[in-house]
C-alpha cells in the first residue's frame, strides 16, 4: 500500500540538500565551535554561514539570530526572557486565545510568577483585531505575543498593525513564526517585531534546531545557565549540525518560497473544492481569512475526527486533527473553540497540511479516501441525518 503524507504542519521530511549540508558536521567539521583550534574554527565557520542563511530568510542581521533547539525553546526564551528581564512595575503580557501550547504554557508559568496575562479573543475568522490588542494594553504591559500563522487553521495575523500598536505604547512585540517562515514572505523589519521564532523541522530541516530573531536593541534574560554561547543568550555547546541543517533549509525555503506557495495554494484549493462538492455537511474553518497556502482545516459533521484520522491512516493517508503537541487530548481544540465552534464540530474537524512532494494525483487520491471514510463512519453515527 502506498502511503501519502498530508501532515506537514506537524513536521516535514528532511530535504536531500539539507542532509548533504549536514553530513560533514559528523565526520569532518566535528569540532566544538567555541574552541579556538583548527577543528573548532572549522565548525565555527559552518555555524556562522548557517546564521547568515537563516538571517537572510527573515530579513535581519546575522548577529540578531540566536540558535535554539526549536520553536518551543525560541518562544519560551522570548516570552520568559523579556518578562524576567523587565522591572517589577511592568508585569503584564498580552497574547491571544489561539496561540500554540508552548506560548500559552509559558504565559501560565508567568502567571505562577505573579505576572498578569490577558488572552485576547479572535473573531470567527480566526484573526485577532489590532484594535482589541490596543484596547488590552495597560501602563504596565511589557510584551505582546501574537503568532504569525496559526498551526491548526492556517490563518495569518495582522502582525504589522499589532506591532505598531504595541510600539506606540512602548511595548515589545514577539511573534511565533513557526508556521509562517518559509511558507509566506517574512521580513521582520517590515513586520516590526522585536522577537520572531521559527523551527527547522517545519521547513524541511532537522528536528532539534530552531532560531529566535532578537532585534539588536531588544533585551532579554537567558532562561538557561552555563557558558557564553550565542552572545550569552543561549548557553550550551552549539548544535552545529542542527544549525547547518536549519541554515540549508532556510536557504532552500527562501529560494523556492514563491513557487512552492503558488503550487501548494492551488493544491489546497483543489482539495477544498472537491471535498465540499462531494461530501455533504462539510465546511472550511477560517476560510474567510488570509491563510498560509498549504493549510486547510475542514469539519465533517456527525463524525469524530480521531476516527477519521485512524480510518484514513488505514487507507495510507496521514492527516491530523490539529496540533501534534495536543494529540491524544480528549478536549476539543482550543483554537476551534476560540473561533466559535461547538465541541461536536470542533471534534469533527481535520487538518490537512500539504507539502513539496504532494501532487494533483495524491490530492485526488486523498479526496477519494476521505469520501469513502466519511461515508462509512457516518453509517455508524446515530447523529447523521441519513443514518
Amino acid at each position: 500500500m502506498e502511503r501519502l503524507y498530508f501532515d506537514h504542519n506537524a513536521t516535514t521530511p528532511v530535504a536531500a540538500e539539507v542532509v548533504e549540508a549536514m553530513l560533514p558536521c559528523f565526520s569532518q567539521a566535528y569540532g566544538n565551535a567555541s574552541s579556538i583550534h583548527f577543528f573548532g574554527q572549522q565548525a565555527k565557520l559552518l555555524l556562522e554561514r548557517a546564521r547568515r542563511q537563516t538571517a537572510s530568510l527573515l530579513g535581519c542581521r546575522p548577529a540578531e539570530i540566536v540558535f535554539t533547539s526549536g520553536g518551543t525553546e525560541a518562544n519560551n526564551l522570548a516570552i520568559l526572557g523579556v518578562v524576567r528581564n523587565s522591572s517589577r512595575t511592568r508585569r503584564h503580557v498580552i497574547t491571544t486565545a489561539i496561540e500554540h501550547p508552548c506560548v500559552l504554557d509559558a504565559c501560565r508559568q508567568l502567571e505562577r510568577e505573579g505576572v498578569e496575562v490577558t488572552r485576547v479573543r479572535v473573531g470567527s475568522d480566526g484573526v485577532v483585531s489590532p484594535d482589541d490588542i490596543r484596547a488590552a494594553l495597560k501602563p504596565h504591559t511589557v510584551l505582546v505575543s501574537v503568532m504569525h500563522a496559526n498551526n491548526e487553521i492556517g490563518t495569518v495575523q495582522p502582525i504589522q498593525e499589532i506591532s505598531a500598536a504595541a510600539h506606540s505604547a512602548g511595548v515589545l512585540m514577539h511573534s511565533d513564526g513557526v508556521q509562517s517562515a518559509g511558507k509566506i514572505p517574512v521580513d521582520v523589519r517590515e513586520l516590526g517585531v522585536d522577537f520572531y521564532a521559527f523551527s527547522g523541522h517545519k521547513i524541511y530541516g532537522p528536528k532539534g534546531a530552531g532560531a529566535l530573531y532578537v532585534r539588536k536593541t531588544a533585551r532579554l534574560q537567558s532562561i538557561l545557565f552555563g557558558g557564553h554561547q550565542e552572545r550569552g543568550r543561549r548557553p550550551g555547546t552549539e548544535n552545529v549540525a542542527g544549525a547547518v541543517g536549519l541554515g540549508a533549509a532556510a536557504e532552500l525555503a527562501r529560494r523556492e518560497l514563491l513557487a512552492d506557495a503558488a503550487r501548494l495554494e492551488r493544491l489546497r484549493d483543489r482539495l477544498e473544492r472537491a471535498v465540499l462538492e462531494r461530501i455533504p455537511f462539510t465546511g472550511v474553518n477560517g476560510a474567510k481569512a488570509r491563510r498560509v497556502p498549504n493549510t486547510t482545516n475542514i469539519y465533517f459533521d456527525c463524525l469524530e475526527g480521531e476516527a477519521m484520522v485512524i480510518a484514513l491512516d488505514l487507507k495510507g493517508m496521514a492527516v491530523s486533527t490539529g496540533s501534534a503537541c495536543s494529540s491524544g487530548s480528549v478536549e476539543p481544540s482550543h483554537v476551534l473553540s476560540a473561533i466559535g465552534l461547538d465541541a461536536a464540530r470542533a471534534r469533527a474537524s481535520i487538518r490537512f497540511s500539504l507539502g513539496r512532494q504532494n501532487t494533483d494525483e495524491q490530492v485526488d487520491a486523498l479526496v477519494e479516501a476521505v469520501e469513502a471514510a466519511a461515508a462509512h463512519l457516518r453509517k455508524l453515527s446515530p447523529a447523521y441525518p441519513a443514518a
